[in-house]
C-alpha cells in the first residue's frame, strides 16, 4: 500500500463521517437511477447516523475507511458467509458497499480498497466475493471485470415500494 493511503476499520464513532460520505457517494453513483424523491427517501432511510451506528455495532458488518493524504476518500462494507442463489461456492463474502468520493477517482484507491477487502475475505477462509452492481453503472462494471469478477446473475435492487433498479450479480472466485 502506498504511504499516502491508509485503510482503517470503521467503528461506531465513525457513523457521522460514514453517513455523510455514504449520502454523497450514493447520490454521485445512483442519483440518476430513479426520481429525486425516491433516491432521497432511500438515502434518508439507509444513510442516517442512527442506521450506520447500528450497522457498525453489528460485528457481522465490516466497514473500512480509506484515507488519502489524511483525507477520508471512501469506504467499504463486507459481510462474510453471505450466500447468493447464483453462486454455488460455500462461504462467500458479500461486498455490500464500496464507494469513493468523485474527487478521489483516478488515484487507484478503489483498487487498493477492493484488494484490501479481498485479502480479508481470503484470510477468513472465504471461497470468493460477490456483489450487486447497477446495470447502468458502466464504470463500476468495468472496474469489477478488470478485477476478475464475472456476471453470474441478475437482481432487482429495491429503492422503494414502487421502484427497483436492475443489477448484475458479479462474483470473483478465489
Amino acid at each position: 500500500m502506498k504511504s499516502n493511503i491508509s485503510i482503517i476499520r470503521a467503528t461506531a464513532q465513525d457513523s457521522q463521517l460514514l453517513a455523510g460520505m455514504g449520502r454523497i457517494t450514493f447520490l454521485e453513483a445512483h442519483g440518476s437511477s430513479a426520481s429525486a424523491d425516491i433516491v432521497t427517501a432511500y438515502v434518508d432511510q439507509n444513510y442516517s447516523e442512527t442506521v450506520l451506528t447500528a450497522q457498525l455495532n453489528d460485528p457481522g458488518n465490516l466497514y473500512h475507511l480509506i484515507y488519502y493524504s489524511g483525507a477520508p476518500a471512501g469506504y467499504s462494507k463486507i459481510i462474510y458467509n453471505t450466500s447468493n442463489a447464483n453462486i454455488s461456492a460455500p462461504q462467500v463474502t458479500k461486498l455490500e458497499r464500496i464507494y469513493l468520493l468523485k474527487e478521489f477517482y483516478g488515484l487507484d484507491l478503489g483498487r487498493e480498497l477492493l484488494d484490501y477487502n479481498i485479502g480479508l475475505s481470503k484470510k477468513n477462509a472465504q471461497a470468493g466475493m460477490w456483489l450487486f452492481v447497477w446495470k447502468e453503472n458502466h464504470r463500476a462494471i468495468n472496474f469489477y471485470k478488470k478485477s476478475g469478477f464475472t456476471i453470474v446473475g441478475s437482481h432487482d435492487f429495491k429503492l422503494s415500494e414502487t421502484h427497483s433498479n436492475p443489477n448484475h450479480v458479479m462474483f470473483l472466485e478465489y
